[in-house]
């Protein structure tokens, strides 16, 4: 059997490399710098960072794998696990991620948080959940939207004995909130004033303390100024965007609101809110659910008997995440 470096994991299985789509042209290089030029159409677009094309459009053999376990944490209204009926399998919030992570023999724990309960609460859920799973003090955590909330907020507050954190990687989450959750919860335009519903959800047994938490005026004048970085954690951060979605889109409106008041967004949280500590860059055409593996495959499908071709894996970018965090030593 062929030996591998210490800090590489073994090749990904033939059932995992299958998963990959046909790498899509090029139309030009995602490495490349903005130039000034470029932006000139539109002060906002500076802040996307670094482009990232179709970087994570296919699944490579070889990745190198961190030392330290690796916590999946997930965002608002997620789960690790969802049963919904005894004869169907699991829906997985990551799906096809974690399995990607331990086939290359990452440590993983998922993590479970009240769907829509208050960051504090969700936290406190957090540290509960790695301490049960996870057998070291040191761990790097990998959060989608919300729950990179939930982990600052953990790391800095908390600081609950038995958990060291080596890094904080933040996907698409909303550090500086989302005008969306402004327009559901502040605002008298919106046709569904989400307040006016909060008993219903309570009576469906769920929190609604995280609609507040996630608009902008209570990310600006309470979260952040109260929960500061840590300087023993390395913190890293993407962002994702979308073209304007079709009019029958999921993302139709939240896209239109968030556009309007920041920018460039996923469909629901914008590029400029998404960057925290080290910003790695912005992923083009990939949406708020693309970059948990919920794409709509019947969609791309059709773009594919089409002739286009995908620019995105989330298993792929998920263990490239991982392989960088192996290269910071992490």
């Amino acid at each position: 059997m062929k030996q591998w470096p210490r800090h590489h994991g073994p090749r990904l299985s033939r059932s995992l490399l299958n998963l990959r789509p046909s790498r899509p042209r090029r139309a030009f290089s995602a490495g490349r710098p903005f130039l000034e030029e470029e932006s000139s159409h539109d002060p906002r677009i500076r802040d996307l960072g670094r482009r990232i094309l179709d970087d994570y459009a296919v699944i490579r053999e070889n990745y190198a794998t961190p030392k330290h376990p690796i916590v999946l944490a997930h965002g608002l209204l997620g789960f690790s696990e969802l049963k919904v009926a005894p004869y169907l399998p699991a829906i997985e919030y990551w799906h096809g991620i974690k399995q990607a992570l331990v086939a290359n023999k990452c440590s993983v724990v998922t993590t479970s948080v009240p769907p829509s309960g208050s960051i504090e609460e969700r936290a406190e859920k957090l540290a509960a959940d790695i301490l049960a799973q996870n057998q070291t003090p040191m761990v790097n955590i990998i959060a989608h939207s919300m729950g990179g909330l939930d982990a600052r907020y953990m790391i800095s507050r908390l600081q609950p004995a038995g958990i060291k954190v080596a890094s904080l990687v933040t996907i698409a989450t909303p550090h500086r909130g989302s005008p969306f959750a402004d327009y559901l919860v502040e605002s008298d335009s919106s046709p569904v004033h989400l307040p006016r519903l909060y008993s219903v959800i309570r009576r469906a047994g769920l929190g609604t303390s995280a609609f507040g938490q996630l608009t902008t005026r209570y990310m600006r004048d309470e979260f952040n100024p109260r929960v500061p970085d840590d300087p023993a954690v390395r913190y890293f951060s993407y962002g994702a965007m979308i073209d304007e979605p079709s009019l029958l889109g999921a993302f139709r409106v939240p896209y239109g609101v968030v556009k309007a008041a920041e920018g460039e967004n996923d469909g629901l949280v914008s590029v400029a809110s998404s960057r925290w500590g080290v910003y790695k860059g912005t992923l083009v055409g990939v949406s708020h659910l693309d970059l948990i593996n919920w794409s709509n495959r019947a969609r791309w499908a059709v773009r594919e008997w089409m002739g286009m071709r995908r620019n995105f894996n989330a298993v792929a970018f998920y263990l490239d995440v991982a392989d960088m965090l192996a290269k910071e030593g992490l």
